[in-house]
């Protein structure tokens, strides 16, 4: 065997062990699938986490995989929400064909807007995606014979999920629809990140110049990526609007992606995990806090911020494990 052939027979048992699942992974979905029936009160506010999950994953993708700090990520979410909204409304109530038509209008707007990102610096890039997001946002304000305007997007029916599994107040279809549907583009994504195209990412975020001179088509790969990106956002919007049965123009609002990069923090970005862990803290954090406190939740999610950021989130994960060690039979005193 040739040291070529040898080599690239270990790069390729070694993308073969990356992509494999681990326990922790494993044990993570399936705590996931056991809230769904561990929890029957929380059944609507596992489906907002789950929406805000899979938003934060898309965001992941470009941010964490490329680098590309994005202030307008509400603008795929929200050509998501009215997508499915108005075909709910207009065409026909069939839920999986809104995701789909929602999800392509949003891979429409992502592949026609990652051409602004291609060129300038962070906050360069900042002011454009801000600036997409408030233009979709005034469209849909000043268009009020499709979109409604300030009243919102009212008449909105959706059908039983493949004619059997109606939409109820209670929350159990649009949970479980919710999890399949961020479960389904989660394995994409993985599979994406950790495969040789994953790797080329990583090597453009950390350096692109140093990419390009290897052979990496950079830009052909930020396109791709953004686009799928903008997928996965319209996805949630699509959810969001399907669960809720209502469009309003606040899906296009600056505190939107706001909140979906303040998950990031909070979970971390760069390994796809860390915007469902920062969605599963924001929310039960803020439904906690604004029942005690309705009008200061927001000063104990930022106090929350801080200490994150003063401490360190790689502090935290060693003293987390350290104690887990400790716990265990025969750990250390």
């Amino acid at each position: 065997m040739s040291a070529a052939t040898y080599e690239t027979a270990q790069a390729r048992a070694w993308l073969a062990r990356r992509a494999g699942w681990s326990a922790p992974e494993i044990a993570f979905w399936a705590m996931v699938a056991a809230s769904a029936f561990a929890l029957p009160g929380s059944r609507l506010l596992i489906a907002e986490i789950a929406i805000l999950g899979l938003f934060a994953l898309s965001l992941d993708l470009v941010l964490g995989y490329v680098g590309i700090v994005s202030l307008g990520h509400a603008a795929f979410f929200g050509v998501g929400a009215y997508g499915a909204g108005l075909m709910a409304k207009h065409v026909g109530g069939d839920p999986l064909l809104g995701l789909a038509v929602a999800m392509l209008a949003a891979a429409a707007l992502g592949f026609a807007t990652s051409f602004l990102v291609l060129r300038g610096a962070d906050l360069t890039r900042l002011m454009v995606t801000l600036g997409v997001a408030m233009l979709m946002g005034e469209i849909a304000n000043q268009w009020t014979s499709v979109t409604g305007g300030a009243d919102g997007l009212q008449g909105v029916v959706v059908a039983p999920i493949l004619g059997v599994f109606e939409f109820d107040l209670f929350g159990r279809t649009a949970q479980a629809y919710a999890l399949i549907v961020l479960f389904l583009c989660f394995l994409v994504a993985r599979r994406i990140v950790r495969s040789p195209y994953g790797l080329s990412l990583r090597a453009i975020r950390d350096n692109r110049l140093r990419a390009a001179a290897i052979g990496i088509h950079v830009n052909r790969r930020i396109v791709g990526i953004y686009t799928l990106a903008a997928a996965f956002a319209g996805a949630a919007g699509a959810l969001a609007a399907q669960t809720t049965a209502f469009v309003s123009l606040d899906v296009f609002d600056f505190t939107r992606s706001a909140d979906v990069l303040l998950v990031l923090v909070i979970g971390g970005a760069g390994y796809l995990y860390g915007g469902l862990i920062g969605a599963i803290v924001f929310k039960v954090a803020a439904d906690l806090l604004s029942a005690q406190t309705p009008q200061y939740w927001h000063f104990w999610i930022g106090l929350l911020l801080v200490c994150l950021v003063l401490v360190g989130r790689d502090r935290i994960r060693t003293t987390a494990a350290r104690l887990v060690a400790q716990a265990r039979p025969g750990g250390a005193a």
